[in-house]
């Protein structure tokens, strides 16, 4: 589910992929419903493609969106409340208390704030896809 939200360049919020065109994805907005292409020109990212900077290796979004979905209880993250940037990183730190200070700016922080509140009023509460869910439990199966 997460490998087809989108986050495109210079568009706010986050989108679904609904189909693929010539030279171009047909997105459809989380937040209003609306479709729109997006071009071969537009920066387009998976979300399950992004990763966050740790001091040791990069953490998957989707894991850090996980981690965070626990801290919160699963409920939006006030993100008003959280208007210092000092505050904002305090409780980054609380989630992800390994993420590198220096490389992680208190604005990829807040987007990221939004983006798992966004997902949330979408109704997605799975932060991992499918074909790796069902990989780790046949990998588990075969390590009993």
């Amino acid at each position: 589910m997460i490998r087809n939200i989108l986050a495109i360049s210079g568009r706010p919020g986050l989108y679904r992929l609904v189909s693929r065109g010539k030279n171009m994805l047909i997105v459809e907005s989380l937040a209003d419903g609306r479709r729109m292409p997006a071009y071969a020109r537009d920066r387009v990212s998976s979300l399950a493609d992004i990763s966050i900077y740790t001091t040791d290796e990069d953490r998957p979004l989707p894991e850090v969106l996980k981690a965070l979905d626990a801290h919160t209880g699963h409920k939006p993250v006030d993100v008003a409340a959280l208007a210092q940037d000092a505050d904002l990183r305090n409780y980054f730190g609380e989630v992800l208390p390994e993420f590198d200070r220096e490389r992680v700016y208190s604005t990829d922080i807040r987007k990221l704030f939004n983006w798992y509140n966004a997902l949330l009023a979408a109704g997605i509460t799975s932060f991992t896809d499918e074909e790796e869910e069902g990989a780790e439990k046949a990998e588990g199966n075969t390590a009993e």
